[in-house]
């Protein structure tokens, strides 16, 4: 299981999907998840978060269900705060392989946010507040997964999509050495072209 972080815009998505089709695993997206229960758009909408318990109740069940079928996993923006992390810890360190942050420079990211066009990315000052909630959260997860010896590896996001997922590939076959690429065109099928699609 790999740990992708990001600020938005920074390509977890994208890349995300890069590496589960590159390595046949499967990418679970917290954001999406959320976004198709229906429940949250004015929570989400306003710049907040949802409840802990929710996110930590729906992200077990995609994963159990991911690992029934057989798949590895990829984590895209789970945990995504203190509560989250000491449950990942307490519950998933033996599985977690590492865990990855895409960085990128914010006016790349507004920039990037400007062209996805989507309803909770228009209000700078929504942006600005996911940015800081982040901001805040990473400084305490981090410490909880290495306390549990979970290696963290920062990734420059910055350049082409094709140039940022080699770079992934590199770091997780060094995080897991038996992943193993398929045999399949990594920029094609249903990966987006673009950060700003």
């Amino acid at each position: 299981m790999i740990i992708l972080f990001g600020l938005a815009g920074s390509g977890k998505g994208t890349q995300g999907n890069a590496l589960a089709e590159t390595f046949g695993w499967r990418t679970l997206s917290v954001g999406q998840a959320i976004r198709e229960t229906g429940k949250y758009d004015d929570i989400i909408n306003g710049g907040n978060l949802i409840p802990d318990e929710d996110v930590i109740k729906l992200m077990d069940k995609q994963i159990k269900k991911a690992e029934d079928e057989g798949f590895d996993v990829i984590l895209d923006g789970y945990p995504r705060d203190e509560i989250q992390a000491k449950y990942i810890a307490e519950h998933m360190a033996d599985k977690i392989d590492g865990a990855i942050i895409l960085e990128v420079p914010k006016e790349e990211l507004y920039k990037r946010l400007a062209l996805r066009g989507r309803d909770d990315d228009k209000e700078k000052e929504s942006v600005d507040r996911r940015f800081e909630i982040f901001e805040q959260n990473i400084y305490s997860i981090l410490p909880l997964l290495e306390a549990k010896n979970i290696p963290i590896v920062r990734v420059d996001g910055v350049g082409s999509i094709e140039e940022v997922t080699n770079r992934l590939i590199k770091v997780v076959k060094d995080l897991n050495p038996d992943a193993v690429e398929q045999d399949n065109d990594v920029n094609g099928g249903e990966i987006e072209k673009s950060y700003g699609e």
